[in-house]
């Protein structure tokens, strides 16, 4: 018997080939990812009846898997379709987050990587409101983005968000929304929840990919729609002076999509005209695609 414990909202889990409401026990103590890590996830998100680049979110779930040693045994098309069947059973006023994930069951002590064929499989999609649109403010983090060397950073993986999560924690006591975290050589990476961007004189820049954060599919298509709109996105690396010196500053993340930077430091920044150009592409384009 599958047992289920309260959510902290409306939340639905495909795993072992049912849905199951609620807050679903799927890990017991011998787990090998409850004890050394070995999960990753994406996420997807569903608002105002669209779930844009669903399917490269559900493609994304199964490369993370590969790179963590998993076996991924869902294909991305079969993601999408238990995603659009699973969502019918919201009442459609409230976002959905939508997460597929992979987790080790099997393998061995500490340091012996997980048994691929324990891979196991869930979908859990749960109720999640977008924060405003009206902006967050940022601290630079004491601490630091990973590299390759060092964790997973070409994954999705469960392990590297306590990093991230403390870096926001650390922010929230000194009065800030989120982090601004940078990489081991002290360029800026993301925030604790979002990739970055800034612009100066009507150019945007974003740090370019260097393998210490995830350079996300919100982030991508952000800079494919202001790229046919007209504005040049320039990819490379950006201090922390590049931001403090910015005319604007905004964010894209899959949670909340587009969202601008209103403080940074001691600075207040309004949002900017880019930033609500990018927001509205994004939201025009999201629009246009089709829904299940």
């Amino acid at each position: 018997m599958t047992l289920a414990a309260a959510a902290q909202s409306a939340t639905w889990t495909f795993v072992d080939g049912d849905w199951h409401e609620g807050n679903v026990a799927i890990l017991g103590p011998r787990s090998h990812a409850m004890w050394l890590g070995t999960s990753v996830f994406d996420g997807g998100r569903w608002f105002e009846g669209v779930a844009p680049d669903l399917d490269l979110h559900a493609a994304r779930v199964n490369s993370s898997a590969i790179a963590l040693g998993l076996k991924p045994n869902m294909s991305a098309d079969k993601i999408v379709g238990l995603t659009w069947d699973g969502l019918k059973k919201f009442d459609g006023k409230t976002a959905v987050y939508i997460r597929p994930m992979y987790w080790a069951e099997h393998g061995g002590y500490m340091g012996v990587p997980a048994d691929p064929a324990s891979t196991r499989f869930c979908l859990c999609l749960y109720e999640s409101p977008m924060i405003p649109a009206t902006g967050f403010s940022v601290t630079v983090s004491p601490f630091r983005r990973p590299t390759i060397e060092t964790m997973p950073t070409n994954a999705k993986a469960g392990c590297l968000y306590p990093n991230n999560g403390r870096a926001i924690l650390e922010a929230k006591m000194r009065g800030f929304d989120n982090a601004m975290v940078l990489d081991m050589l002290g360029n800026v990476a993301e925030t604790g929840t979002s990739n970055i961007f800034l612009v100066k004189d009507g150019h945007v820049f974003t740090p370019a990919p260097n393998g210490t954060f995830l350079s996300g599919i919100t982030r991508s298509r952000t800079i494919t729609l202001l790229g046919e709109y007209g504005f040049k996105t320039t990819e490379k690396t950006l201090s922390v002076r590049d931001f403090l010196e910015a005319d604007e500053i905004f964010s894209t993340g899959n949670h909340s999509k587009v969202v601008p930077v209103t403080r940074i430091e001691d600075r207040n920044l309004q949002p900017g005209p880019v930033a609500k150009k990018a927001r509205e592409l994004y939201w025009d384009w999201a629009h246009s695609t089709s829904a299940a």
